[in-house]
């Protein structure tokens, strides 16, 4: 294995999903390759973040799917060039196909795949992969931003629910599993709560029971988040009994 092939491992290493003889090879190289070390940090702190809200067991199948079809997409290795030295390393710079390959396997994992794997014709997956790229990448943006807070909660009918929120970077994310899915023609819709005013903050994908969405719009002086049944397309105000309604952690 050369050291170029040893820089693409970090997904596969973050996963757990290397051979004993790859995992030994792959740590040596670590000790020595501090980029590496920083992408396996990035990703191990996506797919746990990803993970707070999964209380179900993926299916048998997940992770074998999973591994075939990112064994057909090569992963660009991290940027090893030396930093000019009036350049300052922070340890939170990232390349941006770094942050969307951390937030895809991370998903496609810790959320039992998406859209994005699902496709049939060449053409279609790769619109898919690009939205689903950016998708990511958004929601990796605040799952390891630096402040990031997190809290926990029920949600009405069973499921459960992860809140967090990024305060430097003025967003939060609202992850659930284990939902209902709403009846024909309704739809979930996520809320900002203003001291008691609901702003609208985005809808939930109908057939997903388990998603992660990142709110639509800037938390600006929002305590907290709610979630209510809404018809297709959602409202502009809430006109059900809030199924949820979560406080934003504190600083």
């Amino acid at each position: 294995m050369t050291g170029a092939d040893l820089h693409t491992l970090t997904g596969a290493y973050a996963l757990h999903a290397l051979l004993d003889d790859e995992r030994t090879e792959f740590e040596r190289h670590l000790a020595q390759c501090e980029p590496c070390t920083q992408e396996v940090r990035e990703l191990a702190a996506t797919a746990g973040r990803l993970g707070l809200a999964m209380t179900t067991t993926p299916p048998p199948a997940l992770k074998a799917d999973v591994l075939r079809r990112i064994s057909t997409v090569r992963q660009d290795p991290p940027r090893t060039t030396p930093l000019a030295p009036h350049v300052t390393r922070t340890g939170r710079t990232r390349t941006l196909t770094r942050l969307a390959l951390a937030a895809c396997l991370a998903a496609a994992v810790a959320l039992g795949g998406t859209a994005a794997w699902q496709h049939q014709r060449a053409d279609t997956a790769r619109d898919q992969a690009k939205s689903a790229q950016k998708q990511y990448r958004q929601l990796a943006d605040v799952l390891t931003a630096p402040d990031a807070k997190a809290t926990t909660g029920p949600v009405t009918g069973g499921a459960n629910a992860t809140l967090v929120i990024a305060r430097s970077r003025d967003q939060a994310v609202f992850l659930a599993s284990g939902l209902t899915r709403p009846p024909a023609g309704k739809v979930y819709q996520l809320w900002f709560n203003d001291a008691g005013t609901m702003r609208p903050a985005g809808l939930m994908n109908p057939t997903q029971t388990t998603e992660a969405v990142l709110l639509t719009g800037p938390v600006d002086q929002a305590t907290g988040m709610g979630i209510t049944l809404e018809p297709t397309g959602g409202s502009p105000h809430p006109t059900t009994t809030p199924l949820a309604v979560m406080a934003f952690p504190h600083a």
